[in-house]
């Protein structure tokens, strides 16, 4: 029995490590730059991009027929000598927006010759389509061709990339902030019409005064946006001037510098620079928003969001379920009503998770959301404010999905504080609750935090209910922000589970979305080891500090 057990314990302990290693392994090579490839076939097709996996297996004989018949008896010779396999690799050749593919298949006995060209770039762009893989051709300023020989090229590029980049980020910082600030300003002056008209009538002063303000503020707000609006057309058009044009497969593209975050010859680059540009992609995934469809950039907004709602779903259920389990364990007296409870709390941690989505969607968000809008916001409706999904709602959906969990947890910690540490306690003169507090607590502290520990480690995991409580594709901005009152629990947030599923499942080139799943799947992981190794330090220093009163 004993060895039974110790293979049990073994055979867990290789399939939780071999997890964590793929997951590790994959999510940390998704950044590193390869280099590229340039294959041209028998039928003259060209390729250029980097590998991103191969394979053996064997070819249908008839994919034989469509070869030159110069190439068509080397290739049966090749596969008759590796017994009908036959390699084939995967080119992330990416130019959507050419080829509308973002990988090609291509075999060995396709292939006329493959080489590497010194000039490959890789560009990656700002646009939704995606990586460009070409050699430059010309670089051009207003329209003119300023160098034409690619290193010439490529040092224009670097000249003028840099503050060409700046002034993009300078007009979306105007976009987001100051066009931001003057479009909720209209809002607000909107919505204070709609409030003095529920409030007091259309004929009232009140509504007069109102619709006053909101004429004064659309005035101001369209002198506002023309100014906005010239100083974005400023920007853009000075960016207009710079472009590069790049030749990829029997086609060339003209690459506004503007839509260009990265460049780089994946071919001329040593191991530093590579491992710059690894620096690089880990920083802006780490602290920038996603672009081309969450297939590329940064996830920051889904770490936030999953930290928050983590740690407020931990506020709300540790009070909740250390309360529950000190009545039923402290106060509560045996009988049917507290054994059906206990029966019940028991069931509700085997309830599936989508079920508390649906609960929370209909209670939280419908109900109550819908309450606080008819009594706080009337002047938004039929625009919901908290009776849509949001951060708050979410939260406490999880926190109710965890609750069992709290419970269990501390009633076992409570359970195991020695009775005699009780009755020394009534002795001295205490009451039932000063024993609780300054006694039973206390030292229950630890097994607490372990149970908090195990309700952070289950709702941070969880993506069924948030699809419904919250959680979306993207979010245009976080739930905390500078503008009053600075935090809005009811806007909807990204969450790194809902990010992977999207990532993986819904994205229109999973080839490319695999890597970044891994990746997100690996920085989840860090995430809720970061947040569980905090509370068990906390535990620990708990646990030293009572281990001495224990007898």
């Amino acid at each position: 029995m004993v060895w039974l057990q110790g293979g049990a314990l073994a055979v867990c302990l290789f399939m939780i490590v071999g997890l964590l290693y793929v997951v590790f392994r994959q999510g940390m090579a998704t950044f590193w730059p390869g280099p590229s490839l340039q294959v041209r076939t028998h039928g003259g097709a060209v390729y250029l991009g980097e590998v991103v996996r191969e394979e053996r297996y064997r070819p249908d004989p008839a994919l034989l027929d469509g070869l030159p018949e110069s190439a068509r008896g080397p290739a049966r010779d090749a596969l008759a000598r590796e017994d009908g396999w036959a390699r084939r690799r995967l080119i992330y050749t990416a130019n959507f927006d050419l080829t509308q593919t973002h990988h090609h298949w291509v075999s060995d006995f396709e292939i006329a010759d493959e080489e590497r060209p010194e000039w490959a770039l890789v560009i990656e762009r700002a646009t939704n389509d995606g990586r460009f893989n070409g050699v430059p051709v010309a670089f051009l300023i207003d329209g003119k061709e300023v160098a034409t020989d690619p290193a010439d090229v490529w040092a224009k590029f670097n000249e003028h990339h840099g503050p060409v980049r700046q002034r993009f980020q300078r007009r979306v910082k105007i976009e987001k902030d100051q066009g931001g600030a003057v479009s909720r300003r209209e809002e607000e002056a909107r919505l204070g019409l709609r409030r003095a008209e529920l409030e007091h009538g259309a004929g009232s002063p009140e509504y007069a005064a109102a619709a006053s303000k909101l004429d004064e503020v659309n005035d101001w707000a369209a002198k506002e946006h023309d100014r906005l609006n010239d100083e974005i057309a400023h920007l853009n058009g000075e960016n207009a001037r710079y472009a590069m044009r790049l030749a990829a497969g029997g086609q060339q593209k003209m690459l506004p510098l503007a839509d260009v975050v990265r460049a780089y010859p994946a071919n001329r680059v040593g191991y530093w620079g590579k491992l710059g540009i690894y620096t690089s992609r880990w920083w802006e995934f780490l602290t920038d928003e996603p672009r081309n469809i969450n297939s590329e950039g940064g996830v920051f907004p889904a770490i936030w969001g999953t930290a928050a709602m983590t740690l407020l779903m931990s506020l709300v259920v540790v009070p909740f379920g250390v309360l529950a389990a000190l009545y039923l364990r402290e106060y509560a007296k045996a009988g049917p009503v507290i054994s059906a409870v206990r029966i019940a709390i028991n069931n509700l941690a085997g309830v599936p998770s989508i079920v508390f989505g649906v609960f929370g969607l209909g209670f939280f968000c419908y109900i109550i959301g819908g309450s606080l809008d008819d009594l706080f916001f009337r002047s938004r409706l039929p625009s919901p404010t908290y009776g849509t999904g949001g951060l708050l709602w979410a939260s406490l959906t999880l926190a109710l999905l965890t609750l069992p969990v709290v419970i269990v947890a501390t009633e076992e910690a409570l359970a195991a504080v020695p009775r005699s540490m009780r009755e020394g306690s009534y002795a001295c003169g205490a009451s039932k609750w000063q024993t609780i507090r300054r006694i039973v607590l206390p030292r229950a502290m630890p097994g607490i935090l372990t149970g908090m520990i195990l309700a952070m480690a289950r709702g941070a995991g969880e993506v069924a209910p948030l699809m419904l409580v919250g959680a979306v594709k993207l979010a245009p901005s976080l739930p905390v922000d500078s503008e009053f009152p600075f935090v809005h629990p009811q806007r909807s947030f990204m969450h790194l589970g809902f990010h992977i599923y999207d990532v993986g499942f819904q994205s229109q080139d999973s080839e490319s979305a695999k890597p970044m799943v891994f990746t997100t799947t690996l920085l989840l992981i860090a995430l809720i080891a970061t947040l569980n190794a905090t509370a068990m330090l906390l535990r620990n220093r708990l646990r030293r500090r009572y281990a001495a009163g224990q007898f």
